[in-house]
């Protein structure tokens, strides 16, 4: 089988757009699905990805729905699936983050995703696409999964980084969208926006660039880095980034701040600074 890059470009898809071992999945609007999508692709819903359970309505579904997720979809041991949505990664990554979930590690991520596929010229389809079921029997791997109980108590461990995916308003507090605002202690924001190249069709920026810039803010390689947003679906972008990049030690914080700043006794901060305006309980 081809050996396909983690971040794929559109001419390589449309080179190899018809390999039976393709499983391409579009986890864009249904709207959009409907309208055109790639030749083949089977639509995932974003909300098939997420428990919907509130305060943290981000969590991960039940082992059952995804088993019945991935079983409708036609997922195989040897199928390697491409990923892609209509907003410039955060589901696509949010997928591969629950790919990486279940065990599943033969992936790549088409770059600009819907925008760069149309924008280029690449044929589409509207009809939709149902593949034969095929039988699940998924476990969890809980290495790519954060849980506050997990890092809580090492948010003051320098070997530890926390990557805060959402508006910089919501970081400082000024938006609040739970009980609480503000940001977990010591996260560090970058908005997941600032990845995506809306000049380049949404693709990701410059590689290089990204790096120095989460050098500069001390998201670094030689840590284990946790990241989230509201409900872990921005921070699909930040997760799929750090995969790219070639990170050893990263997590998904499913829970994001739709857990964390929905309870009363966990610490917050609000502001700028980590140093800045702690509430403690």
């Amino acid at each position: 089988m081809k050996n396909w890059p983690l971040l794929l470009e559109t001419t390589q898809l449309a080179e190899m757009l018809y390999d039976p071992k393709l499983l391409i999945l579009d986890t864009s609007s249904a709207a959009n699905y409907a309208k055109h999508h790639i030749p083949g692709a089977v639509h995932i819903a974003p909300s098939e990805l997420q428990s919907g359970i509130k305060p943290a309505v981000g969590k991960l579904p039940s082992i059952e729905a995804l088993n019945s997720l991935f079983a409708k979809v036609g997922l195989t041991p040897d199928t390697h699936v491409i990923a892609y949505d209509d907003e410039g990664g955060g589901w696509a990554g949010r997928l591969i983050w629950t790919l990486d979930v279940i065990g599943h590690r033969n992936y790549s991520y088409l770059n600009g995703g819907l925008h760069a596929w149309l924008d280029e010229g690449h044929p589409s389809e509207k009809v939709a696409n149902h593949p034969a079921p095929t039988k699940q029997d998924i476990s969890i791997d809980s290495l790519v999964i954060a849980e506050i109980e997990d890092f809580i108590s090492m948010l003051d461990n320098s070997q530890l980084a926390i990557w805060d995916a959402r508006s910089a308003e919501e970081y400082r507090g000024e938006k609040v969208l739970a009980q609480r605002g503000g940001h977990i202690p010591g996260a560090i924001n970058l908005d997941w926006l600032e990845l995506i190249d809306r000049n380049n069709h949404m693709r990701l920026k410059d590689l290089s660039s990204l790096q120095a810039k989460l050098n500069e803010l001390g998201i670094t390689a030689d840590k284990m880095i946790i990241t989230h947003c509201q409900t872990h679906h921005r921070s699909g972008l930040s997760y799929l980034l750090m995969k790219i990049l070639g990170y050893p030690h990263i997590k998904g914080y499913h829970g994001s701040w739709g857990e964390w700043g929905n309870s009363d006794t966990n610490p917050v901060e609000i502001g700028d600074h980590p140093q800045s305006s702690a509430q403690k309980p």
